[in-house]
């Protein structure tokens, strides 16, 4: 009877133990960095290490199950990226907040990890020093950045409009050349830049029906406001383990974003980028793929001046087969057309 009362009272003491401390999941795929970071929170006995994942579709998991206070969580995970990572959980615990704990200092990933919801940012290299105060502020419902960043908060706080981004299910290639053609033209008479990420066909069709229409394309070439590349060149550059990467996406396709609105004459460049990696994506079967494409292109938008046109062949969607995938697609864009 004695051992019984002693088993419930140690119950009663964890039980309170665990309601009134702040409850944190830590996910990061190298296990001496989980210990550093274990150890760190544990200088404040208030904090309780409720779980480590090593990979993003156990962090996902195991915040879906604990619904722990806040996830400190590395953008680089193996299987789902932290930045995708997060984008679920917020879905799946949005009380959870969120601490990105990364070494990476590039501040297009760190617009796109705080596009997600999350709230902080700190840097591997300033941890010692910045994580636990970062915790306290997003405790607070507070954003932090680490210092050594020099992150301005009003590049993604202030108001800016929307971002479009567009998707076009086609019926033939005449309906599509037709369409980016004038949202291609658009953009250049009016002094913006355009990006085009298409087939070596559709961006040799593309250039010589924007000449016909009196596009100086050779200008806009040699300045740089329209750029053309092979969208499969450009995939391979920023696939990993079959999944678009987030860190390759946002220097990949940023910098290609920053250089064409430098290059632009207006006074607020805008930049319309046309792709087709994303039908390419799912020709090969990679829906999951393309689908992950096509959010970091929403994250894109929250963070530069752009609008996006995809494009699908109808013919590569089967009616119940790929229901799903259809309005998945679908749901990523701020508007649809079939034509």
């Amino acid at each position: 009877m004695i051992e019984r009362d002693d088993s419930r009272a140690l119950s009663a003491r964890v039980e309170e133990q665990l309601s009134s401390s702040i409850r944190i999941l830590i996910a990061d795929d190298f296990e001496d960095w989980r210990r550093q970071v274990h150890l760190l929170v544990q200088t404040r006995p208030e904090w309780l290490v409720i779980a480590e994942a090593s990979d993003g579709s156990e962090a996902l998991q195991k915040a879906k199950e604990l619904k722990p206070d806040v996830v400190l969580l590395d953008i680089g995970l193996p299987k789902l990226n932290g930045i995708g990572a997060a984008r679920r959980i917020r879905q799946l615990s949005p009380s959870s907040k969120i601490v990105f704990l990364s070494q990476n200092n590039d501040l297009d990933i760190v617009r796109a990890a705080l596009s997600t919801g999350a709230l902080g940012y700190v840097c591997k290299t300033d941890a010692r020093s910045e994580l636990l105060p970062a915790v306290d502020a997003v405790l607070r419902g507070k954003q932090y950045v680490s210092s050594s960043l020099n992150y301005e908060f009003t590049d993604t706080l202030g108001e800016k409009a929307p971002c479009r981004h567009e998707v076009l299910f086609y019926s033939d290639d005449a309906v599509l050349l037709d369409t980016v053609t004038r949202f291609i033209a658009a953009a250049l008479k009016a002094g913006n830049a355009a990006i085009v990420l298409a087939t070596p066909s559709h961006r040799d069709s593309l250039l010589q029906r924007l000449k016909a229409g009196g596009v100086d394309t050779n200008g806009a070439l040699q300045k740089g406001t329209y750029i053309s590349l092979d969208a499969a060149d450009t995939l391979s550059t920023i696939m990993v383990n079959g999944l678009p990467d987030p860190v390759l996406f946002f220097r990949g396709i940023g910098d290609l974003i920053k250089a064409a609105a430098k290059a632009a004459k207006s006074e607020q460049p805008q930049v319309v980028v046309f792709g087709e990696a994303v039908a390419l994506l799912h020709a090969e079967g990679k829906a999951d793929a393309a689908i992950r494409f096509e959010q970091l292109g929403n994250d894109l938008g929250k963070t530069h001046e752009v609008n996006i046109l995809c494009a699908y062949p109808l013919s590569s969607f089967h009616e119940e087969e790929d229901k799903n995938v259809f309005q998945s697609i679908c749901a990523e864009h701020s508007a649809v057309y079939s034509q």
